[in-house]
């Protein structure tokens, strides 16, 4: 099916499909709502290296069809990477406990701001191992009346004794044999569900080329995602991350959620959004969601068509203190922004957005690295897709009218594309579907680099 008749059905194919089947313990068994008549506060949780800032269009579409903002929390785990062996500790990574702690933590805080007994959970990836964890060793069914697992490797990425030996996403390894162990994956008091990709999931493929093992077998099925004996959802086409961030994603995560189907699955716009966010850093080229302290953020308003700077001064300026807070910014839902970003030891990122559509507070910034080979390069763009990937033949997509080298056919598998340029400034324009964002080149000689990130 292609993704533009997914979408003209969503309508009419998701209460009939996607929810309509579900097993038969879970038709029988009835989850009284944290209060009558009131969907549950909701915590996403966000995956692998990620942060809460790729939860914002869920969020939108949350407050689109009726949620009040704050209702609506993200987490941002302090150091989200996995460890390679979830036995051995790694400077600037967590373990599973570690990351079970935070979340355990945030619910908490989340139900006395609320004043609520209990929370829905969404989670994207390495997120739902988390959640599972928080539920079944953590005491966290007594929090959490609903849990979404989106693209969770619930089987494992493979199920080895050589490969990912340790691994939380190994099936053979101790902790998801834990998680596993018993007759089926329900957790009493809590209705769960996970949605998965039909065969697009890079990490749920029978070969291991996406581990680096290409010819090898995992061990797991294009089913490794699903929940045994609890509702799971198969969406078409989809890739890893669209499992959590697509439109029809956020349709079945509503409907779960709140007994009925969403009413648009569209972003209602608001003509001046507040936008904030922190300002996060790495350490040992790992990502981390620590706020930086005296990093300094530009805001420029810039032409849609040319990404040329509509000013001299910049619309918003601040410096970070502590909490690594850079806003707040009251902006333009019809304006594009360039984001410039200085920061200790890291290029300039200038990063082009397009239109901000509502206000959020989790519009977090990170510095881009520079590649290996970037040196020898005048300038140097990317495009960045954080909620999803680039897959040929299922998107239109392009850099500069190119499409950059290390895209490859197949499973949907990579993020970002690159390409050089030279010294002088020009207009690079990036196009993703129905997206378009125009970029300026910058030099890299003065430790610039310029990403034209995506929203969708």
């Amino acid at each position: 099916m292609s993704r533009r008749n997914l979408l003209a059905g969503a309508a009419a194919l998701w209460p009939v499909t996607a929810l309509g089947q579900q097993p038969q313990q879970q038709q029988r068994r009835q989850v009284p709502a944290s209060e009558p008549g009131m969907p549950p506060p909701i915590v996403f949780v966000h995956g692998n290296g990620d942060s809460g800032a790729l939860w914002i269009n869920n969020i939108w579409r949350f407050e689109a069809n009726g949620y009040k903002r704050n209702q609506l929390f993200a987490i941002d785990f302090s150091n989200p990477v996995a460890l390679s062996d979830d036995s051995k500790m790694q400077p600037f990574r967590s373990s599973t406990a570690e990351a079970m702690k935070e979340l355990a933590a945030f619910v908490a805080q989340v139900k006395k701001e609320t004043r609520r007994r209990k929370v829905a959970l969404i989670a994207s990836s390495r997120g739902g191992n988390t959640v599972r964890n928080y539920l079944k060793n953590g005491g966290g069914a007594d929090s959490v009346s609903h849990a979404v697992l989106c693209g969770t490797p619930n089987k494992g990425i493979v199920i080895s004794d050589t490969m990912l030996v340790g691994s939380e996403f190994n099936g053979a390894a101790p902790f998801l044999k834990a998680l596993n162990g018993g007759p089926d994956d329900l957790i009493s008091g809590v209705e769960l569900m996970a949605i998965r990709s039909d065969t697009n999931d890079k990490y749920s493929q029978p070969d291991g080329r996406f581990i680096g093992q290409t010819g090898k077998p995992t061990g797991v099925g294009f089913d490794a995602s699903e929940l045994r004996g609890a509702r799971n959802v198969i969406l078409d086409g989809v890739d890893h991350r669209e499992t959590a961030f697509h439109k029809l994603a956020f349709a079945a995560q509503y409907q779960f959620i709140t007994g009925k189907a969403a009413g648009t699955l569209f972003i209602a716009q608001e003509p001046k959004p507040t936008l904030n966010g922190r300002v996060t850093g790495m350490a040992d080229g790992l990502y981390t969601n620590l706020p930086v302290a005296d990093a300094e953020v530009e805001i420029h308003e810039v032409d849609a068509k040319t990404g040329e700077r509509k000013t001299t001064q910049p619309v918003h300026r601040k410096t970070t203190g502590a909490d690594g807070q850079w806003g707040p910014f009251i902006g333009s839902s019809d304006a594009c922004y360039e984001f410039v970003l200085h920061m200790a030891s890291q290029p300039v990122t200038h990063t082009y957005r397009s239109p901000f559509l509502r206000s959020s507070d989790v519009v977090h910034l990170r510095p881009e690295p520079f590649a290996k080979g970037d040196d020898g390069a005048a300038s140097v763009v990317l495009m960045s897709r954080p909620r999803g990937y680039f897959g040929v033949g299922r998107d239109k997509f392009s850099l500069d009218g190119k499409v950059p080298p290390g895209i490859t056919d197949g499973v949907p598998a990579v993020s970002t594309g690159r390409l050089a340029f030279d010294a002088a400034p020009r207009t690079v324009v990036a196009v993703f579907n129905n997206e378009t964002i125009a970029t300026r080149t910058w030099p890299t000689k003065d430790n610039h680099i310029v990403v034209a990130e995506f929203l969708n």
